[in-house]
């Protein structure tokens, strides 16, 4: 290396020390006082036109007396850069100016650094606005956030399947936001790697940049979404950074709207594309650091980011910079427009309703700026616009969209992926649109293998919304403004430990002995007995332990059917089981599953035995326009590996046993608190009058809308109404089971005060 140094530069006595790239090496030439960075490749054709390229680069923006950026330094022949035999390889040397100054990594982050930051980026684009070169114009790398789709191919790579699905959907985000909006943006050559050790500072001011090899001719507010990324991605609030850089290079170079309204994604892109490319290091080179540095960071922002509502990062660029924010339709608006078509019979949640626009996994997000945690929606079973499934919906939709009177291969596939999830004996099923519609198909399979009708429901139970599913559940029938209890619907009481008439271990024997003294009375044959195993609008109360355990053997020895409703409770939610009635350590008859199946996508089906099916193949054809079609089972069986891949059952079991003994601890300090029930991620809390087990209707609404105005979503729930419900999608991590607790301790800690 001295050899070199002295032939090609004519360096007397120089001082070498080397300096780890990301994939190339470089050493720290220290001749008396100069220093020099002199940078080596492994020689690739492309590689030398592009580093020609960004010579050419740096030699336009030099100016005089002023060290700002790298310059490059000729070998004795003039050219500045050559080909030579470096330990018997072939590779590509360049020599560099030595630019003094400290990286802004190891410096406070204090506004004024930050704004000189913004505007120094904004100086140098000026500059690159003059500057053309047809081979960075060609380029097309992973680097490059137009180009975002290049990285696809790392994201098998990343180890974690949740962390691989949220990049996923900002990549789907991306497709569907950026792209149809890259052909009108700015375009220009940019350094396009702003971060914290690329920048230098003087005197708390930005004074330089270096390393220029991903230099893109790529849209002009890629600069700025590259800069904003490693300023901020170390920040516990991205947000209170992003303005200052965003203000000062405004004020030099100013942004267009168009600009600003993707800015977010572009920054989301970043980052992405920072994790893919860590993860594909860590994979191919483990031991090459610092490739990986920044990782952390990124996973650490990527997440925060997926927190904060697009429409209020949008609305917070466009105010920092003066233009106006789009404007929006108020919630009161949208409700008068919405009364011009629809009925009000069509209920809103809570006293001030919510105008929804987006949502992803746990969050959703109002067309004001709101981020709101949901801790309530339990259809979304995997999280809100999860990527796997919404890719499934796509494809499929693109391909093929039918019924069950034409052969395809993904009807009999998921049929069998999913009935793999049942005991033995259940063995057939059957493909309807909805949880409603699939009680209605249950109870005409009853009929035909009973030929009786006579039903025996639960207290409180609620099975859909067809005219047969409403006879037989009594949150509907029994209503006051319902139908009333038809003759052959037989009521037994809701097996309540907490608030019914027997609450100690053996309850559930006890509420089953009562039972099976009606079935037996009954002046004719029961044909079915239906339950949820938590019964949700009875006030999410499980099923008291043994209780089907007495009940089932009783319904089948006078010829009925025994079916567990698990529209709600199924799917791994229970945490400790798949299935709710495995909690009674039974097996029905006939199962009804519908809600989560689909992601909130509409399907539902039943779920029988052998026996069962051939009874009801003796009468009319089955058949379903929608049920089963290739959408809908392309959609259940992504939901389905989706619950296995990202271990959702189990994260419902620990976050679920976390959640509820957060709950627990808050009920011993408040009297109001009067019961926790439920497992996994159904949990339900009972709202009381304190020092009695009197139903507090009005608190559980109060907190209720509390929360909402804290965004956070849950709701209430009970015959009273005084049950606060929590069924978030099985993403739901321990923080923000915290951050629930948290904000009804804060509600009820004010309301005490």
């Amino acid at each position: 290396m001295k050899e070199i140094l002295k032939t090609e530069f004519g360096f007397r006595s120089p001082k070498i020390k080397r300096i780890n790239g990301y994939d190339n090496v470089n050493y720290c030439i220290r001749e008396k006082s100069d220093q020099f960075i002199f940078k080596t490749y492994t020689y690739n054709d492309e590689l030398l036109t592009i580093l020609n390229a960004e010579n050419e680069a740096l030699l336009h923006l030099q100016e005089k007396d002023n060290d700002t950026f790298p310059r490059p330094i000729p070998f004795r022949n003039g050219d500045f850069i050559k080909t030579l035999d470096l330990d018997g390889k072939k590779t590509i040397c360049r020599m560099l100016s030595f630019l003094e100054g400290e990286f802004s990594g190891d410096q406070k982050p204090i506004a004024e650094l930050y704004r000189s930051f913004g505007s120094f980026l904004a100086e140098m684009d000026v500059k690159f606005q003059t500057f053309d070169n047809y081979i960075i114009r060609a380029r097309q790398w992973e680097w490059d956030i137009q180009y975002l789709h290049l990285n696809k191919k790392y994201l098998e790579d990343i180890p974690d399947p949740h962390d691989r699905n949220i990049v996923s959907y900002f990549f789907l985000q991306f497709e569907e936001i950026v792209i149809p909006v890259l052909p009108g943006l700015r375009k220009q050559i940019i350094h396009n790697d702003a971060n914290e050790w690329n920048v230098l500072v003087n005197d708390g001011k930005v004074s330089g940049i270096i390393d220029f090899g991903d230099l893109a001719y790529t849209p002009l507010i890629n600069e700025l979404a590259v800069a904003i990324v490693y300023a901020c991605y170390d920040k516990e609030d991205p947000l209170k950074w992003i303005p200052v850089i965003l203000k000062s290079y405004h004020d030099t170079l100013p942004l267009e709207q168009k600009e600003l309204n993707i800015l977010y994604y572009l920054i989301a892109a970043r980052l992405c594309i920072s994790v893919c490319n860590s993860a594909h290091a860590k994979k191919t080179d483990p031991d090459n650091t610092y490739a990986t540095v920044s990782e952390k960071y990124a996973w650490k922002m990527l997440h925060k980011w997926l927190e904060v509502n697009p429409r209020s990062a949008e609305n917070l660029f466009r105010e920092t910079v003066g233009i106006p924010v789009r404007p929006q339709r108020s919630a009161s608006e949208e409700i008068q427009k919405r009364h011009q078509h629809l009925s009000p019979i069509l209920s809103l949640s809570y006293s001030q309703p919510i105008f929804m626009d987006r949502a992803a996994f746990q969050y959703m997000y109002d067309t004001h700026g709101n981020t709101f945690l949901d801790a309530y929606n339990n259809i979304p079973h995997v999280g809100h616009s999860h990527p796997r499934i919404v890719e499934a919906g796509q494809r499929q939709l693109a391909r093929l969209n039918t019924n069950t009177r034409y052969l395809y291969n993904l009807l009999s596939e998921y049929a069998e992926k999913l009935l793999s999830k049942f005991p033995k004996p259940l063995k057939k099923i059957y493909f309807v649109n909805s949880g409603s519609a699939a009680t209605d198909l249950a109870m005409r399979m009853v009929y035909a293998r009973t030929q009786h009708r006579k039903t025996m429901v639960l207290e409180h139970g609620y099975h859909g919304n067809t005219q047969m599913a409403i006879d037989i559940s009594d949150y509907k029938f029994s209503n006051p403004k319902g139908q009333g209890q038809k003759d052959y619907i037989i009521k037994i009481p809701i097996p309540d430990t907490y608030r019914g008439k027997y609450t100690d271990e053996y309850a559930g024997q006890y509420y089953a002995t009562e039972a099976v003294e009606q079935i037996e009375h009954a002046n004719s044959p029961i044909a079915a007995f239906i339950a949820e195993p938590i019964v949700g609008c009875g006030g999410q109360i499980p099923l008291a332990d043994g209780y089907l355990k007495g009940i089932y053997p009783a319904i089948r020895k006078q010829g009925g059917i025994c079916i567990s409703d698990e529209v709600q409770t199924g799917f791994g939610r229970l945490g400790g089981c798949y299935w709710g009635f495995e909690a009674q350590e039974v097996i029905p008859d006939l199962v009804i599953i519908g809600k989560p199946m689909g992601n909130g996508h509409p399907i539902g089906a039943v779920v029988t035995t052998d026996e069962i099916a051939e009874s009801f193949s003796k009468g009319v054809e089955f058949f379903s326009s929608f049920g089963g079609n290739p959408v809908s089972c392309a959609i259940g069986l992504a939901v389905l590996e989706v619950i296995e891949e990202e271990r959702l059952q189990e994260n419902a079991k620990y976050v679920g046993a976390y959640y509820k003994s957060l709950f627990m601890e808050l009920q011993k300090k408040y009297d109001c608190i009067g019961d926790v029930r439920g497992s996994g991620l159904f949990l339900g809390v009972d709202i009381v009058e304190e020092g009695t087990r009197k139903t507090d209707r009005k608190l559980a609404g109060h907190i209720k809308n509390e929360l909402r105005q804290k965004h956070i979503l849950i709701s209430t729930d009970g015959p009273d109404d005084n049950v606060l419900k929590t069924k978030p999608p099985l993403c739901f991590t321990r923080e923000n089971a915290e951050e629930v607790i948290e904000a009804i301790g804060d509600v009820l800690k004010t309301r005490k005060e």
